[in-house]
């Protein structure tokens, strides 16, 4: 088996000789225009700025912890030097042909070092495990530290994280088995190719690299990606709603409202159509409407938290009463857009019109920052007014941006096993049409993104009574009393569900919670067909998380039928009232056009270059 850096095959001929000179001349000229494109766009935002100065903060802050205990540096460099030890006295056995077990091996959800290389070649599995015994001790170290808040502790940790990570075998050219092999193999193609791929990548980022992770022209919206039936019936400058056709003969009496995140797009609950919510709800006999947000530019950059409440969902109902005359709906939402439905039940209960909404859902929604989880390291005051500024500026705040840092809270996944495949490998990512929505963003105006930075991440104030003020009207989410059902998932980076459990105490109506197997998409795009994940239920409220958890049931399958049969158990779909079913443009709505239609298909450079 190969190992590191080696000269061309022999048995080569001119032709081939010149060829592979030919390559390398023209990798280094494509290396070289590369590094003065990244060098012209490496003007730093104060945004960028902030988070690099609260970083710094972060180890000196580390550096002055470690310097007041001298015992733990002495002891962790005295038990890095014995494992470096016990790892040569090893390699030399494995390099004599003796069978050695390793010293440490990687944890099973890591999959940076799945090629039999690592395990089977003693040049690789030293390096392998050299780095994996050094980023257990940095860890180690970070948690063992003392003298350091939990918060500073925190950021520290993540930091140093992706330091770590950044440095593994696997990100380098020449420690990268499966780079070394295919370099080879292709006599330096991959690498040509790989750096055309990151030129484009870099042409589609605004600040650090939005890493392409499927296939760009795989899939069309509306095409073969949110293809559910339906109409557009209604549109302001801030949404579009779509009115799905129904798939029975009969629907629920009362209309079905989704109010999804205008972080990213709309169609993660219609993909395909054996895994589309919107699908499934149709044929569980709804009335389904749906919000479709806009993609909003500089022109957009005055709208409010308030704006987004009145031309989202109010807007959105009065639209419904008119298409269907019904005074009332059933709302479910996702993400932030669950904040802004509750701060809207919130503020129609303040104005006495709470009958408006008969039950809502909220889906991986937070109300209670107080424990937003890693994107935390990223939304401190330094960071925030950053972010302000720049926004100031520009009007908005670039989605690919947003994109860029979550995808740092999971690197190894989101980032770096993509760049080695793009840029390294040289190939192009497969299609996948979770990730083509993953990197279809949408831009955030600045005026309501400031606001929820500042008041709800930062203060925590919309958990406080009257902490929170829309259109003159403070609003007291423990007034509501709305039923309410709350699902989170278990492993959820996004909206923890240790904080977004504090938001189901917070209501004074009736509050079911329910816990879903895997993370902040997969949990919840769970349809039963697929019985992937399971759930957790309590029909008792504890006063903690932690509490809830040790007294829940655990079920097999999605917790989609659980939500159905709260809605027509409880008598929020009215079943004893069944009308016939309702299609777009039969009320006193026309039909505008149809399905998906136009605001979900405008990408971030459409809206840019719209506006320049």
């Amino acid at each position: 088996m190969q190992s590191g850096w080696e000269t061309p095959p022999d048995g080569l001929s001119c032709e081939d000789l010149q060829a592979w000179s030919a390559q390398l001349k023209e990798m280094n000229d494509q290396y070289q225009a590369l590094m003065q494109d990244m060098l012209a766009r490496m003007a730093p935002s104060e945004a960028a700025d902030s988070v690099y100065g609260e970083m710094r903060k972060s180890f000196e802050a580390g550096a002055k912890a470690l310097m007041n205990n001298p015992n733990l540096l002495w002891q962790t460099q005295t038990r890095l030097m014995q494992d470096q030890w016990l790892l040569w006295q090893q390699s030399m056995r494995a390099l004599a042909g003796e069978q050695v077990s390793p010293l440490i091996t990687p944890a099973k959800s890591d999959r940076r070092f799945k090629d039999e290389a690592w395990t089977q070649d003693p040049h690789y599995t030293a390096i392998m495990q050299q780095y994996l015994l050094f980023s257990q001790t940095v860890e180690e170290l970070v948690e063992s530290l003392d003298g350091m808040d939990t918060t500073q502790q925190r950021n520290l940790a993540f930091y140093a994280r992706q330091l770590v990570s950044a440095m593994a075998p696997t990100n380098f050219m020449s420690t990268n088995p499966e780079v070394v092999r295919r370099t080879l193999q292709t006599r330096g193609k991959n690498l040509v190719e790989g750096l055309a791929r990151l030129r484009e990548d870099l042409e589609n980022s605004a600040e650090g690299i939005n890493v392409c992770m499927t296939e760009r022209n795989a899939f069309g919206i509306g095409d073969n990606i949110a293809v559910t039936e339906g109409a557009v019936v209604y549109e302001n400058e801030l949404i579009q709603l779509i009115q799905y056709a129904p798939s029975t003969e009969q629907t629920f009496k009362t209309p079905l409202l989704i109010v999804p995140p205008w972080i990213n797009k709309y169609y993660i609950l219609d993909l395909r159509q054996d895994n589309s919510m919107v699908k499934w709800l149709v044929d569980q006999g709804h009335t389904v409407f749906l919000i479709s947000w806009r993609n909003p530019g500089p022109a957009q950059r005055d709208i409010t938290w308030a704006d987004y409440m009145q031309m989202g969902p109010i807007s959105a109902m009065d639209a419904i009463e008119r298409a269907c005359g019904e005074t009332s709906v059933n709302l479910v939402s996702y993400c932030v857009g669950g904040t802004l439905t509750a701060s809207t039940v919130a503020y129609l209960t303040s104005t006495r019109r709470a009958r408006k909404v008969k039950s809502v859902t909220y889906m991986a929604t937070l109300q209670d920052f107080r424990d937003p989880g890693d994107i935390g390291v990223f939304l401190n005051e330094a960071v925030v007014q950053g972010i302000e500024h720049s926004m100031q500026l520009k009007g908005y705040l670039d989605g690919r941006s947003m994109a860029y840092t979550f995808n740092l809270l999971r690197e190894n996944d989101l980032f770096w096993s993509f760049y080695i495949n793009n840029y390294l490998k040289g190939e192009m990512p497969a299609a996948f049409d979770l990730l083509h929505w993953n990197t279809d963003g949408t831009n955030l105006p600045a005026s309501t993104h400031a606001w929820y930075l500042r008041h709800m991440y930062l203060e925590n104030r919309l958990v406080e009574p009257g902490g929170i003020e829309l259109d003159g009207v403070k609003i007291d989410l423990r007034k509501v009393a709305t039923p309410s059902y709350f699902v989170s998932t278990k492993e959820d980076h996004i909206a923890k569900w240790n904080s977004t459990y504090y938001g189901a105490l917070l209501p004074k109506g009736a509050v079911t919670f329910v816990l879903g197997g895997s993370g902040h998409i997969a949990g919840i795009v769970n349809p039963p067909a697929k019985n992937k994940y399971g759930y957790w239920s309590n029909d008792t409220l504890a006063e903690s998380p932690e509490a809830w958890l040790e007294k829940a049931t655990y079920n097999e399958g999605s917790w989609w039928p659980h939500w159905q049969a709260w809605m027509t158990q409880n008598g929020y779909a009215d079943t004893q009232k069944m009308v016939p079913a309702r299609q777009p443009g039969q009320g006193k709505l026309d039909v505008i056009e149809p399905a998906p239609g136009r605001y979900v298909k405008m990408t971030i450079p459409d809206v840019l270059n719209e506006s320049s």
